[in-house]
């Protein structure tokens, strides 16, 4: 049987259990160190940030457990804001009042080496679909293209 975690490394200046890795590196910038913290698979580290100096002022302090537990946590917390980050870069929406009836439309882009693609539509009150049609990815969702869509009769947008 094989085991897709490595087995768990704990050195003054290199930490690592299941899938994070805390590696204390010399800071290019001053005399002092830093942390970085890296999720198995991911080429850029989650996390750099200052890490403290030993009680000889010229060494980092060594990793422990309590330590790695905040780094990761922190990393996690940091992954967690970029993601909502990019979904709200990606998935807009607005609410307008059109015949006298709330309809939130919304714009859903979907990234892709080759070429993004992007979907508008419309929804109820009661979030039943109304529309749903293809957009260029760069279209600009605000409450004036949403009115102008709806009395257009959700016809695709140019």
């Amino acid at each position: 049987m094989t085991s897709d975690t490595q087995e768990p490394i704990h050195e003054d200046r290199l930490w690592s259990d299941e899938h994070w890795t805390a590696r204390v590196i010399k800071n290019e910038d001053d005399d002092g160190w830093a942390v970085a913290m890296h999720l198995d698979g991911a080429a850029e580290p989650a996390l750099v940030g200052p890490w403290t100096m030993g009680r000889d002022k010229k060494n980092p302090k060594p990793l422990d457990t309590a330590a790695f537990n905040t780094l990761v946590k922190t990393a996690k917390e940091v992954l967690r804001r970029s993601e909502q980050q990019l979904h709200a870069q990606l998935n807009k929406n607005v609410t307008v009042t059109a015949d006298g009836r709330r309809v939130r439309v919304a714009l859903a882009i979907v990234p892709d080496e080759e070429g993004a693609t992007a979907t508008l539509s419309a929804h109820d009150e009661f979030d039943a679909e109304l529309a749903r049609v293809p957009v260029a990815p760069l279209f600009k969702l605000n409450v004036d293209s949403a009115q102008a869509w709806i009395a257009s009769g959700f016809e695709r947008p140019r």
